[in-house]
């Protein structure tokens, strides 16, 4: 299973940010709970997904919450690696190197779209809501159960 890092910050930041709006706070109200002192930008930047924190720092966090750490990473956990209900996560590199002649006008795009990016560096991963199976099935000449069959095992 690979790790995408920028994904897991971004979803981490995304938890962090609904634990605290939950709870009905401001950042700087987060950060009058805290114990250490943490200016709101890097406050913000964790939320964004664009700043790691220490495990420490991630623990404090929890803490001035009253969420457990590890119920917090669980919640990253089931977004990063598992499929949300009506989408389906796909590793473009696995369908570059599958060759099931089916999957060609899937593969030519999963080609392009990891040789073309305008933005730096495409995700390798993606997920496909139902509307966007149905398409790539009918692309491919599959049925929409054949194809998610399909895709299930190469990410397998």
């Amino acid at each position: 299973m690979l790790i995408d890092a920028e994904t897991y910050q971004r979803v981490l930041g995304d938890e962090l940010r609904k634990l605290r709006r939950q709870r009905g706070w401001t950042r700087k109200e987060l950060n009058q709970r805290l114990q250490s002192d943490i200016s709101l930008q890097t406050l913000a930047t964790y939320e964004l997904g664009t700043r790691q924190c220490s495990v420490v720092r991630l623990v404090e966090l929890c803490v001035a919450m009253d969420e457990l750490p590890q119920d917090l990473l669980a919640k990253v956990h089931r977004r990063v690696f598992t499929d949300e209900p009506g989408r389906v996560r796909v590793d473009l590199r696995k369908v570059i190197a599958d060759a099931q002649p089916e999957l060609g006008p899937l593969r030519r795009w999963a080609e392009d779209r990891l040789g073309h990016a305008e933005t730096g560096p495409a995700p390798a991963e993606v997920h496909f809501d139902l509307a966007a199976l149905e398409r790539m099935a009918e692309l491919c000449g599959l049925s929409t159960v054949d194809l998610i069959s399909r895709l299930r095992r190469l990410n397998s």
